[in-house]
């Protein structure tokens, strides 16, 4: 399975981004997605996942209200709709795959597949 996480760029306060991450390799219908990120000098951390289905959404406190993630199971890709971006969003984005998973896990060790990460950059 190789991941390909794409989308990231240089944006303002306040601005809007949208993350992609296309699977190849395997088909994602049944496999939890998820998104972390990690920013300099920090460890990698939980920002959303989705059920394998696509039914069930799971948020860090810190985007709850502002990211969306999504799946298309046609397209073998999931997004992150990234709204009202702060300074503090700014990281190296990754995408994960935790395969045959049911239910979305915040949990980065037990994700078996990452792309190569995307960098977000917000500036003030």
């Amino acid at each position: 399975v190789q991941l390909q996480a794409s989308g990231g760029g240089l944006v303002q306060a306040g601005d809007s981004l949208r993350l992609s991450c296309v699977a190849s390799g395997r088909t994602l219908t049944r496999d939890v997605m998820g998104w972390f990120r990690q920013a300099p000098g920090n460890e990698r951390e939980f920002v959303a996942a989705i059920s394998w289905g696509g039914r069930f959404s799971y948020y860090a406190d810190s985007v709850k209200g502002r990211f969306t993630i999504s799946k298309d199971n046609a397209k073998n890709t999931v997004y992150l709709q990234m709204n009202s971006l702060k300074p503090e969003d700014t990281a190296v984005y990754y995408c994960a795959a935790d395969i045959g998973s049911v239910d979305a896990s915040t949990r980065s060790h037990e994700y078996d597949y990452w792309g190569q990460g995307t960098l977000v950059t917000v500036s003030s």
